[in-house]
């Protein structure tokens, strides 16, 4: 490639398809089974993580004219329910129970809309994480199934009428529409009437190019449609359409290098934006004339705090902020005056946003790392807030200690982490410490609620969550600093976070335990092969680690703004100089490694994992174990059911328990 020989040894693992590779991957998994099943700790950890997995899940309501719907998991059961509620203190009905639709818990609900007057729902279905969603209607009046049924509605954008007699959403190509391999691609906004053939749905909205990324949403009046394109990950074209005029969507911003998101409620666009401010700041725009010199600043851009997103009620505006990775959550007035605190009950994350433009509620879901998940519900008049609901779990978070640290990466720039651990572990540079980070696609690592990270801190471990460049914790330039050919700041950072727990007497390469997945499970491909002494365990999970192939497969090519291409000469460089695969050096000592993938993932190919896991284990001379996993019936990780969740969970932390050495977890 650009006059550059590459060695692909493994080039034959990346079709999953044919006998040999099926073969070859039965091998593996069984090689991996009887790995772990050797391991005594197994069944205390298994037994441990599944009381702690029937610790339950609960979602934000979506408030509709007295009606609230939000899912809740509770128990053993594989997936959330859907509920509706009539009225705060009403009586929870099931709309939607995926656990009902298939034997293994594999079918999963992967999105819903309420229609504004609280009557109809549209919601997809997808099994064994596909995420290829059918788009379904309910009628929740009698809890009755509409006869409509509309195929490829993936992560479906959706907008009700007001009279929720047809909406405006997104959907994919049909096969054969497109040439063929496009199909993941294409992505447009359609209209449908309830009742009418999808396949005479018309055609509202096209983008230019076929990686771009449509959304829409709908004025609370009806008239003003909002269609948001994502051209990349953090530029966004931005259209209003005025229905009641038949005009064609009039651009809003478009061809700009930044972010533009919103909504028009009682006849002004609330525009969120990074445009010459990288933590965002908030305009108010006339729909009918909104050419940038009538934009009217409401809300400035704050240095210390990156406005994450912002909703609007009646009389006020509710700003969900990000300051130094935790929630901030604040109200103004409709013209951003009187802005003030709502208070939060300790350092934490928001976990959503449910209210009207014409309500006077907000609900709130709220969680930290050892705080389980509670919905609160805000009076915005008072500025007061009650618990609507919260989960109950025997967790004493007094036990815990959370604190904030800095320290500097490779260059110099200071970067904040996450350390949790029971109060009474002590810096004697031995604990075992569990180090995970993201830092990619402008997404934050914030203080959440892990179930199975308990099973870890119960047991005297240490939690490491850094806040790495190409994450979104403080704003647009930091998610830029970790991107293209900035990508390797990314893993200095991280690897800075390693040596400085080992600096600062926490812990030594030999107790310390990394994982990603994803973008994650880059990073991990990244570090274990820039700097193998440094970690004794590491789970790479759903990862992308031949960097010059991504693009090829599945939808890839959606990733290539924050990436680079190796199509491209300059690209090639940045990708070659860190691809995890092509970074395997034969004689080298690695750690102990655990590559997790999943069959039905639409998102990253499993050839990735079958390839890295076949070079690492020609290549290390540690004489540790590179072992595959690759889960049947799974995806990404979108729906999986809660008995394959509790299965991966326990492999993982068997893994990690052997290597680093410790005692099986107490009986409880």
């Amino acid at each position: 490639m650009h006059g550059v020989e590459i060695v692909d040894p493994y080039r034959w693992l990346e079709d999953g398809d044919p006998e040999e590779v099926r073969r070859w991957t039965e091998a593996q998994n069984a090689h991996t089974e009887a790995w772990l099943s050797a391991v005594p700790a197994r069944a205390g950890i298994r037994c441990r993580l599944q009381q702690l997995l029937s610790i339950g899940v609960l979602g934000t309501p979506t408030p509709a004219r007295g009606r609230y719907l939000y899912q809740r998991r509770e128990g053993t059961t594989n997936q959330p329910i859907l509920y509706v509620r009539d009225g705060l203190e009403g009586r929870d009905r099931v709309a939607i129970d995926p656990n009902a639709l298939s034997a293994e818990g594999t079918t999963a609900l992967d999105w819903y809309h309420v229609s504004p007057d609280g009557r109809r729902l549209a919601y997809g279905l997808s099994a064994d994480g596909s995420e290829q969603s059918v788009l379904r209607l309910l009628d929740l009046d009698d809890l009755s199934p509409l006869a409509d049924r509309i195929p490829r509605t993936r992560s479906c954008d959706l907008a009700w009428l007001p009279d929720n007699s047809g909406f405006y959403y997104t959907r994919y190509p049909a096969p054969g529409s497109v040439p063929a391999g496009e199909e993941p691609y294409h992505r447009a906004v359609w209209f449908h009437r309830v009742g009418h053939d999808p396949d005479a749905d018309r055609l509202v909205f096209q983008p230019a190019e076929k990686e771009h990324w449509p959304g829409v949403s709908l004025s609370d009046d009806g008239r003003w449609l909002l269609i948001g394109v994502a051209r990349t990950f953090d530029e966004t074209d931005l259209y209003v359409q005025d229905l009641t005029s038949g005009a064609a969507p009039v651009p809003v911003a478009v061809g700009i290098p930044a972010t533009f998101d919103g909504q028009v409620a009682r006849g002004v666009l609330y525009l969120r934006t990074n445009l010459d401010a990288p933590t965002f700041r908030l305009y108010a725009v006339d729909p009918a004339a909104p050419s940038r010199d009538g934009w009217r600043e409401l809300v400035p851009a704050r240095p210390d705090a990156v406005l994450s997103s912002v909703g609007v009620t009646a009389k006020h505006l509710v700003l969900d902020y990000l300051d130094r990775a935790t929630a901030r959550l604040q109200l103004a007035a409709l013209d951003g005056s009187g802005i003030q605190d709502v208070h939060l009950p300790t350092l934490g994350s928001l976990f959503g946003l449910g209210l009207e433009p014409d309500g006077n509620e907000v609900l709130f879901g709220f969680s930290s790392f050892t705080v389980p998940p509670s919905v609160y519900r805000l009076d915005p008049t008072t500025g007061t807030t009650t618990l609507w609901r919260r989960v109950e779990a025997d967790i004493e978070p007094e036990r815990f200690r959370v604190n904030q640290v800095e320290y500097s990466s490779a260059d110099g720039t200071r970067i904040t982490m996450f350390l949790v651990h029971r109060r009474d572990v002590e810096r004697n540079g031995r604990q075992p410490t569990f180090l995970t980070g993201y830092g990619g696609f402008n997404i934050s690592m914030t203080p959440a609620f892990s179930r199975s990270m308990l099973l870890w801190l119960e047991s005297g471990g240490v939690v490491a969550i850094p806040n790495l460049r190409g994450g979104g914790e403080y704003g647009e330039s930091w998610h830029q600093q970790g991107m293209l050919g900035r990508k390797q700041n990314t893993f200095d950072d991280f690897i800075a976070a390693a040596e400085w727990l080992i600096a600062s007497g926490w812990t030594s390469p030999r107790e310390l335990a990394i994982q990603g997945g994803s973008n994650g499970g880059l990073l991990m491909g990244a570090v274990l092969t820039q700097r193998p002494e440094l970690f004794r365990a590491v789970v790479v999970q759903v990862p992308l680690l031949d960097m010059l192939r991504y693009h090829r497969f599945l939808i890839a090519r959606l990733w290539i703004p924050e990436y680079g291409s190796a199509d491209d000469p300059e690209q090639f460089g940045w990708l070659s100089a860190y691809s995890p695969y092509h970074q395997v050096r034969d004689g080298v000592a690695y750690p102990a490694v655990l590559i997790a993938t999943a069959e039905s993932d639409t998102r990253v190919d499993p050839l990735h994992a079958r390839k890295m896991t076949a070079r690492l284990q020609r290549a290390t001379s540690s004489g540790l174990p590179v072992l595959l996993r690759l889960e049947s019936r799974a995806g990404h990780g979108a729906g999986k059911p809660l008995a394959k969740v509790l299965d991966e969970l326990t492999d993982t932390w068997t893994f990690i328990w052997h290597e680093l050495g410790l005692a099986a977890p107490e009986d409880r």
